[in-house]
């Protein structure tokens, strides 16, 4: 009595302390280095547009400088204020605007590593998952593959079949322990995947629930695709960059252009100076125009470069468009073809348990063979793989789809997690 209370006790214990789909991707979402490095550098971009403002801010500096004859020993001190503000200057102006358009396209990007970080934090999830469903299937697939072996050596031993039943028995037991040796390692690996992510050992993960049934979707794939175009971070990072390149363009066509700047500059002479030097402080304050007129074809270089830079973006946003279509359109097939793949597996399953059983009883009455019932055991396994391989297939797929429309977020996660078994 004592020890069934410690089972359920450690039961307990090991259920209280399963992680699900939310508390994962909480813990990711700390510690996941790649989504703290794309974080990182939209702060570099955004201290690059302040940087970049600066050029049209006032700029102070203060000069001191102090001169002494060798001859008298007389000491000169002088110290000069300068105070300028650009009135125009557009090269600085669009190079400014160009910096704002990249600092919002990295934003962009942050907001597409979010939701790619989401995506793989579902994926390392469901991974593990699937492994340690394969590893299971497999030690049973060993496990019946080893009573076979016992069966065919106790019946060859009896006289009632021959030693190739229990030979044959013997080639799919080893077979299968290999089997299990991948899906162990396999499990090792889709660990160390989700570790990756969370930063820390995974804890016991709730699974799907059993009577997990397909997934609507409310639009036709069309309308996703016209909605990943809309709201696709990651579109939205490239067209702003386009936008930057062809701001780019402008400023550096501005080179070209005057400049014009308003100046005040005060001096103050102090030491072995005349009495009225010492009693004044001179200020002056000046418009200063500044007119390029040759810089041996830099600017040209400069704007045929942004130019170059403009038609490569453009490419790229062409490329990004193309494969979000495509993806979108993959995924809402995967995701539509759902119903179909989880009723056909289970379909699979209740027939291949069927199968085995009558195989089973087959071979006692002696009108099926070894190698049928070996055929049988391997058949539920497969079976079982594919069931669960459609039922982690079917709520990626819809993580998937709602990651190429730009729409995957917490709200998405958690009605998936609201598909995993109660705790």
């Amino acid at each position: 009595m004592r020890r069934l209370i410690l089972v359920l006790a450690l039961l307990s214990t090991s259920s209280a302390r399963a992680d699900d789909l939310l508390q994962v991707w909480a813990q990711a979402r700390a510690a996941d280095p790649l989504l703290r490095q794309v974080a990182a550098a939209n702060g570099a971009q955004e201290a690059a547009s302040r940087e970049a403002r600066a050029a049209l801010l006032p700029q102070w500096s203060l000069q001191s400088s102090e001169q002494r004859e060798n001859g008298s020993g007389a000491r000169v001190r002088t110290t000069t204020s300068s105070l300028s503000q650009p009135l125009l200057d557009l090269a600085a102006l669009r190079e400014w605007d160009a910096s704002r358009s990249q600092a919002s396209a990295q934003a962009a990007r942050l907001a597409a590593a979010e939701q790619s970080a989401r995506a793989r934090v579902a994926e390392a999830y469901f991974g593990l998952l699937s492994a340690q469903a394969q590893l299971a299937t497999a030690r049973a697939n060993e496990e019946a593959f080893d009573r076979q072996v016992k069966e065919a050596d106790t019946r060859f031993k009896a006289g009632l079949s021959a030693q190739v039943e229990a030979d044959q028995s013997r080639a799919y037991r080893e077979l299968a322990r290999g089997n299990t040796l991948a899906a162990e390692a396999n499990l090792a690996d889709a660990r160390e995947a989700l570790a990756q992510l969370t930063g820390a050992a995974p804890a016991t993960l709730l699974p799907l629930r059993r009577d997990l049934a397909a997934q609507p979707l409310p639009d036709d794939a069309e309308a996703w695709g016209q909605r990943a175009l809309q709201a696709n971070p990651g579109l939205r990072a490239l067209q702003l960059d386009v936008q930057a390149s062809e701001q780019r363009i402008s400023a550096a066509r501005a080179g070209h252009l005057p400049t014009l700047s308003v100046g005040v500059d005060t001096t103050q002479r102090r030491g072995d100076v005349s009495a009225f030097d010492a009693s004044r402080t001179p200020t002056t304050v000046g418009l200063r125009l500044t007119v390029p007129l040759f810089a041996g074809g830099s600017v040209a270089a400069a704007a045929d470069r942004a130019g170059f830079q403009r038609d490569a973006a453009r490419e790229q946003l062409e490329a990004g468009r193309r494969a979000v279509l495509r993806e979108v359109r993959a995924e809402h097939l995967a995701v539509g073809q759902g119903e179909s793949q989880l009723r056909s597996t289970q379909i699979a399953v209740e027939a291949a348990e069927r199968a085995l059983e009558a195989t089973r009883t087959g071979l006692t009455l002696g009108t099926r063979s070894t190698t049928d019932l070996l055929l049988a055991i391997q058949t539920l396994a497969g079976a079982q793989n594919a069931q669960t391989q459609a039922r982690h297939r079917h709520v990626l797929a819809l993580l998937a789809l709602h990651q190429a429309a730009g729409s995957l977020g917490d709200a998405e996660l958690a009605t998936v997690n609201a598909l995993l078994e109660n705790r």
